[in-house]
């Protein structure tokens, strides 16, 4: 694997890729540091180390650290996706989306603007929640309050930076996605998740010195992560191919078709996407109450729910879980359309061995789509889920993230497969030296 990095550099295109690459995220580094004005860093310091961590935790993931930090880079890349989904949604139920998305470049082009504009949108909804939820943390540390001037100015200031931020870091997405190597908006998210890891293991082994967590704790917890990992590889490449034939053509003096291929089903069609959004979704309640809380703080109905859908509780795992389930079979319904696969296939000659083309077809691939997208979205809700319940029962104060493994396993397989495609195009050897990487059939 070394020597196919080296490879890598020997390629003046691909190296200036991965240089070019590198540069955007430690851009990104240097903006997950810069703070958002008006606010006290030793109020804030102390007021997230007395705080339920497991509140943040799983969105500060998404953002390296930079929304406990206070940074202009809090909001992260999480609105520009939580945009995108909505969009890709609403393409099913809208026909003036929906004729857009068929329309080639131009379409895309029109839907990517749209998704634009409602990502600036949410980033001013969630900036102002953030805004007055900054401004009501007062009383810290001995009467420290976490904001030094309340009030219009300070709320403008904080949508302002955190709005400009966001899209500035969806501005280096792009930018990695057309003169990069990988996915711009993958790549970031990943150097977030890989840049705050570092601060994970550090609590743990200062937990370990402490004598707050044991040996075997740290030992079940090496090997919760070497399993998880392992499967994330396994679903990640695991792949149902249904075989397709084609009928032979001939054309004046010239046979076309003929051949035998394959259509692969991927079993996680979704990705991360479904985690992300369920991760989006599970903030809504704990802002809710926090406001409720904040107007009505005797309520002790508001407490007593807030209490029972906290993120330790039952009702929170399955709440968790079967939006994760839900949302994969929603999501992978919306990305794959086996009617016009169907169409798509008798238009071009092709048909599947044994069945009928129209509409057999397209109920023949429905029916394999529904049965492998199953556990596709039982993995991901247990690697989302699983880590969680064992943080709790060994007494871990550092949160384990299943759903950060999948999207690192995910984005590195994605791009070791793009170098390989360079070098496998050039003569070099990939990172697998029997061949290039494949998927396992299903």
């Amino acid at each position: 694997m070394l020597r196919s990095f080296q490879s890598a550099f020997r390629i003046p295109e691909l190296r200036s890729k991965i240089l070019f690459t590198l540069g955007i995220l430690v851009v990104y580094r240097i903006g997950g540091q810069v703070p958002i004005p008006g606010i006290d860093r030793i109020a804030l310091q102390e007021f997230f180390a007395g705080a339920d961590r497991t509140l943040f935790s799983m969105y500060d993931m998404f953002v390296g650290g930079a929304f406990t930090r206070a940074t202009v880079f809090a909001l992260g890349i999480m609105p520009y996706i939580s945009a995108s989904i909505i969009l890709q949604l609403l393409t099913v139920v809208w026909p003036y989306l929906e004729r857009l998305s068929k329309e080639g470049e131009l379409g895309r082009r029109k839907i990517t603007q749209y998704t634009r504009y409602a990502t600036i949108l949410l980033c001013v909804v969630q900036a102002s929640a953030i805004a007055i939820f900054l401004e009501r943390q007062t009383g810290i540390a001995g009467g420290l309050n976490l904001v030094y001037e309340p009030g219009w100015v300070f709320r403008f200031m904080t949508v302002l930076t955190l709005t400009t931020g966001t899209a500035f870091i969806m501005w280096l997405g792009e930018q990695i996605t057309e003169r990069g190597i990988g996915q711009g908006i993958s790549i970031i998210i990943t150097a977030g998740i890989v840049a705050a890891a570092p601060a994970g293991v550090q609590r743990l082994f200062a937990d370990l010195m402490a004598g707050r967590v044991g040996l075997p704790q740290v030992a079940v917890l090496i090997l919760l992560t070497v399993v998880a990992i392992m499967g994330t590889v396994f679903i990640t490449l695991s792949v149902r191919r249904i075989p397709v034939q084609y009928a032979k053509r001939v054309v004046g003096r010239k046979v076309f078709g003929g051949q035998t291929t394959h259509i692969p089903l991927r079993v996680n069609i979704a990705g991360m996407i479904p985690i992300i959004f369920a991760v989006t979704l599970m903030q809504f309640p704990g802002i809710v109450f926090g406001f409720l809380r904040g107007l009505m703080p005797d309520s002790s109905w508001i407490n007593g729910v807030q209490v029972w859908f906290g993120p330790t509780r039952p009702l929170y795992y399955i709440v968790y879980s079967s939006l994760i389930i839900g949302f994969t079979y929603f999501y992978t319904a919306v990305q794959i359309n086996p009617v016009d696969m169907a169409d798509n296939l008798r238009k071009h000659g092709g048909f599947i061995p044994g069945v009928r083309p129209g509409k057999r077809t397209a109920e023949y691939i429905n029916n394999i789509l529904t049965r492998i997208t199953l556990p596709g979205a039982v993995f991901l809700a247990a690697i989302a889920v699983i880590p969680m319940i064992f943080q709790q029962w060994l007494k871990i104060g550092t949160m384990i993230q299943g759903a950060s493994l999948l999207i690192v396993v995910g984005v590195a397989l994605d791009t070791m497969n793009q170098i390989e495609s360079y070098l496998t195009t050039r003569h070099y050897d990939g990172f697998l030296r029997e061949g290039r990487m494949r998927g396992r059939r299903g």
